[in-house]
């Protein structure tokens, strides 16, 4: 939990700012999920953490949402283009990208359960990127 913490301070994803009066705000939940070898043993605890965005309307809290993925179309075609050309093509995982999305409009969150700054319990986060929304 500290690592993800970590990644959004780094990352600048918000920042701890007064409770603005007339704004929702939205609160906080960590999921946890579990890695399991070919043996059904855990090897690994992830845990991430999110909003509970399903409770902002749109057309109040936001315009429109959408997530920051390549469409099947465009993939298609980049496989395509490099099989034409006979170039190889590597995946790899860029384990912060959903950190980077920029955001519109004004988001304020909770501080996570477990996390509160102990000298500033009342403040809540203004989200700057769309971390948590991804």
């Amino acid at each position: 939990m500290q690592d993800e913490l970590n990644q959004f301070e780094r990352l600048q994803v918000w920042e701890l700012v007064p409770r603005p009066e007339g704004k929702n705000i939205i609160a906080l939940k960590w999921i946890w999920k579990k890695k399991c070898d070919a043996e059904n043993i855990v090897i690994l605890n992830k845990t991430r953490l999110v909003a509970k965005g399903y409770r902002q309307e749109e057309g109040i809290d936001f315009e429109e949402s959408f997530a920051h993925v390549a469409c099947l179309e465009a993939v298609r075609m980049f496989i395509a283009y490099a099989a034409h050309k006979n170039i190889t093509i590597f995946q790899m995982d860029v384990k912060t990208a959903f950190l980077n999305g920029s955001l519109k409009e004004e988001v304020y969150v909770s501080q996570p359960e477990g996390f509160i700054d102990p000298e500033f319990p009342d403040l809540v986060f203004m989200l700057k990127k769309s971390s948590i929304w991804s």
